[in-house]
């Protein structure tokens, strides 16, 4: 897969961002001013929320980035479900005006990819990993180390979109999907991970450096 080109807005945003200010427009022209304000609040909200800006990647071999913008809500060892290993957690939370695009922690191939139907409770919440819907890509570093990411839908999140497939190869600050109105992504990294971040960090994608990987 390769990064698809688009203007500064996401494209899984278009839709939403032409409906909006056509109905804004059209309020406007057969209303008035003053019916049609919030409809341009409405409007100029969703426009920034499917903002997508570039973003450079750090050249650190082992950096493992963030796959989201947000806030560190986990940092912790625990069991992860989806290799069946024990590893360490780390969990980004993106509320409603963070950058909702997600992007490759690292450099790999995708092994595997597991969607799970669920819940829709509030994404900071711990229980959210294992009870929301989600969408999770196993991926195997260049030195064949595992790396699992999660994309967690939020309490008005209603979409996950995720546009690798299972053989693809990604690379660090790569978009691979998007989740709409508010979510969570969570990385599950080898125990020997040095971390870099803290709970309550605010973190951008790609930009931030979680942690860095040992071999």
């Amino acid at each position: 897969m390769t990064n698809y080109p688009h203007p500064f807005f996401a494209r899984e945003g278009w839709p939403f961002i032409a409906g909006s200010f056509a109905i804004a427009i059209l309020v406007s022209i057969f209303a008035s001013w003053t019916w049609s304000i919030l409809f341009w609040i409405i409007a100029f909200f969703i426009l920034q929320f499917f903002r997508d800006p570039p973003r450079i990647v750090p050249q650190i071999s082992n950096a493992i980035v963030s796959p989201a913008d947000g806030r560190i809500v986990a940092v912790e060892n625990t069991h992860d479900p989806y290799l069946n290993r024990d590893a360490i957690k780390i969990s980004v939370f993106m509320n409603i005006f963070n950058v909702h695009s997600n992007r490759s922690p690292v450099d790999g191939e995708v092994h595997n990819k597991w969607y799970f139907p669920g819940k829709f409770i509030n994404a900071s919440l711990p229980k959210a990993s294992l009870e929301n819907e989600r969408n999770a890509l196993w991926i195997k570093t260049n030195n064949d180390l595992d790396i699992t990411c999660v994309q967690i839908a939020g309490l008005i999140a209603k979409r996950i979109v995720c546009h690798t497939k299972i053989g693809e190869h990604l690379t660090r600050g790569q978009r691979f999907g998007f989740i709409r109105f508010g979510s969570r992504v969570d990385v599950y990294l080898p125990l020997n991970t040095k971390i870099r971040v803290n709970i309550g960090d605010k973190v951008q994608a790609t930009l931030s450096i979680l942690a860095e990987l040992t071999p």
